[in-house]
């Protein structure tokens, strides 16, 4: 079956995320969002019953067998949610300077005193910490505290409310970023074939190794950086995870907001550094919930994120509770487009190429790179059946398209989330000359060549192996006398490790 090319191909390299929630339960919508530029769909496993996500991604895999594009599915897991108790009328008023005590009984609160549920927190407390109440509209700072209780004085806020949320910015909490719940969501987002894990409220190092341990292999891991204890383990984070994300709304309530933008950049250079997929994220188009346009500055915002060379973007409640879902999309897609056209752009992309690491693979991904933009190519196509090659190509920020071939289903759809990566679940190859039919092939019905155009070709030889990335070649686009055929979507898929590894 041909496919509309408007469908198949993205006329940009950074991608889009979308979560799905009420707004965007039905399979109607879902095609229309993915229409729109939706490259990767989140499940939020924070709202919504495990029916729901069964269902939305039974609606994804039926649209990716309809058009034969590798649909990437990521579940967020919600993690640990600190939270007060309730109040005996609902609400309390406050005022700065006055004492709070926190403790654990489950008595309705005052305007003296509430229930904090958390022993964790209390084992962690020592005076002069603080704690931040309703993303941080509340502010206390701890006078003294015990195993039980926490004696507090009001710094700033004037109202509380029931079941509001508690951020600790000073301290490591002694928590595991993968509660009760997460661990049954886990299993249950294992069993249904997602592709991405998300872990929420990650701290040290120790807690990807955890997740890393009961996915199993099952799923790529991206890890949140949400806390600023993460950030005091970056580099290790980025190490042991598959991709990370740039999680601005915890972020910024537990460091100074004048910090967040400076991290964000150190984030995604980091990541980059490193070959790992990141995703820039939070209230990016917040004022769509509720208008079919953005803000100039939530524009601006976005356009930032992509000029850091960021591999997505993402939309949250935009699309999961928003009025404009679909023209969110639309609107994170033009975005998208109209930077990436400025010169400033590649310009900057260009600048900022990474020193390759002392290895073939690198050398020759490199110089792929190079000599596509020499040359004029049309696209970079890798043979992968892990991932790295592909990933490796991504890092480079080329300006053209990469077309990643692989015949694991899994590496094909967890490449999509990657920068420029047009993925294709394709047959296994045998020798050079159907490598380069292939190739030709695929790039012109999928509309990323013309004939007469010139690819660069990067892959490892024997084919098949992981990591071995030993080969570049430059071929010529022929017109196919019949274009290669999508490939079945059902029959069974290799299994892989996480991609990049």
């Amino acid at each position: 079956m041909n496919h509309p090319v408007s469908i198949i191909r993205r006329f940009r390299q950074t991608k889009v995320v979308a979560t799905l929630g009420p707004a965007s339960s039905s399979p109607e919508m879902i095609r229309s969002l993915f229409e729109a530029g939706v490259d990767v769909f989140r499940l939020n496993f924070s709202h919504g019953s495990h029916e729901d996500h069964a269902a939305r991604l039974a609606a994804i895999r039926a649209i990716e067998a309809e058009t034969g594009r590798p649909i990437a599915v990521m579940a967020d897991l919600q993690g640990p949610k600190l939270r007060l108790g309730v109040f005996a009328e609902g609400s309390i008023s406050l005022t700065p300077g006055q004492t709070f005590r926190l403790d654990l009984s489950k008595e309705p609160g005052d305007t003296t005193r509430a229930c904090l549920p958390h022993p964790e927190i209390f084992a962690a407390l020592k005076p002069d910490t603080n704690l931040l109440l309703d993303d941080g509209k509340v502010r206390l700072r701890v006078v003294a505290c015990s195993p039980e209780h926490a004696e507090t004085v009001v710094i700033a806020g004037t109202k509380l409310s029931d079941r509001k949320g508690v951020n600790v910015p000073d301290v490591v909490l002694p928590l595991s970023p993968l509660t009760a719940k997460d661990r049954i969501d886990l299993a249950y987002a294992l069993d249904l074939g997602v592709d991405w894990i998300a872990l929420s409220f990650v701290q040290r190092p120790e807690d990807v190794t955890e997740a890393r341990r009961l996915v199993g292999g099952r799923a790529a891991i991206l890890s949140k950086l949400e806390k600023p204890q993460a950030i005091h383990h970056l580099d290790e984070i980025v190490e042991l995870s598959d991709g990370v994300m740039v999680a601005r709304g915890d972020l910024g309530v537990e460091m100074p907001p004048e910090d967040v933008p400076v991290l964000q950049k150190r984030i995604i250079r980091e990541a980059r550094l490193a070959g790992k997929p990141v995703i820039v994220a939070t209230q990016m188009l917040e004022s769509m919930i509720t208008a079919p346009a953005p803000t100039r500055a939530e524009a601006s915002d976005v356009a930032t994120a992509i000029f850091d060379g960021a591999d997505a973007v993402m939309l949250s409640a935009e699309t999961a509770a928003g009025a404009y879902p679909v023209e969110a999309v639309s609107m994170m897609d033009r975005i998208a487009r109209r930077v990436e056209h400025d010169p400033l752009y590649r310009r900057i992309m260009d600048a900022q190429h990474l020193d390759p690491q002392e290895t073939a693979a690198d050398a020759i991904t490199a110089a792929a790179r190079q000599i596509a933009h020499t040359i004029k190519a049309a696209a970079i196509v890798t043979f992968t059946s892990s991932g790295s090659t592909t990933l490796r190509a991504a890092r480079e920020r080329p300006e053209m398209p990469i077309l990643c071939l692989t015949a694991s289903l899994t590496a094909s759809r967890r490449l999509v989330l990657a920068y420029g990566v047009h993925s294709v679940h394709a047959p296994d190859i045998a020798n050079f000359s159907e490598m380069v039919q292939q190739a030709s092939q695929i790039a012109f019905r999928d509309g990323l060549a013309q004939e007469g155009q010139r690819l660069v070709i990067t892959a490892g030889v024997p084919f098949g192996v992981p990591g071995s990335t030993n080969v570049l070649r430059i071929a010529w686009v022929e017109q196919p006398g019949q274009a290669a055929p999508y490939s079945h979507w059902h029959g069974q898929e290799n299994q892989t490790p996480a991609a990049g590894k």
